[in-house]
């Protein structure tokens, strides 16, 4: 079963993907990214292994080396080692693989994008979130092509958390 959310930004979606893999009845591994903040303020966002809690910084304002994106500069290096890592370890081990997220800052790493292929044609169930109007072939291809697409918002958070852990758990 592969389910893909969708969502503006601050829409919850990887909120929604951390209840999910709090209540669903499946070993889950792969990563989750978030925002980092200080002073009230977002500075950068962390990616995460779901299995260890490795964590790295995926994109911050004070990053000296790296892709620039925006404000921002990248670490495809910690996205690499630990997101990427995550992903693959999950393919192997777990029965839920989750990526949370596939969007423009993950899409400039091509081992990202080998990884999230690789899922998509290996693990039993895939959870995704993937950026809403991203024109990469990869994140075009998981919104039209998953079993469930999702578009969440603040209004049907709770209807949409109840149907994935249906569709996950459904015989």
């Amino acid at each position: 079963m592969k389910i893909a959310i969708t969502g503006d930004p601050g829409a919850g979606k990887s909120t929604l993907v951390r209840r999910v893999v709090e209540r669903a009845p499946l070993s889950a591994g792969g990563m989750v990214t978030a925002e980092i903040r200080k002073c009230g303020r977002r500075v950068g966002f962390s990616v995460c292994d779901l299995s260890t809690g490795a964590e790295g910084i995926l994109a911050h304002l004070h990053l000296a080396a790296g892709p620039p994106f925006g404000r921002y500069r990248l670490n495809l290096r910690d996205l690499d080692e630990i997101g990427v890592r995550a992903i693959e370890r999950a393919i192997e081990d777990a029965e839920l693989v989750v990526v949370d997220e596939v969007g423009p800052m993950e899409l400039h790493s091509p081992q990202f994008v080998r990884a999230v292929e690789r899922a998509l044609q290996e693990a039993q169930h895939l959870l995704l979130t993937v950026h809403r109007a991203s024109n990469h072939p990869l994140a075009y291809a998981i919104r039209h092509k998953a079993d469930h697409l999702f578009r969440l918002t603040h209004a049907g958070r709770e209807q949409v958390l109840a149907e994935v852990l249906h569709h996950l758990t459904a015989g």
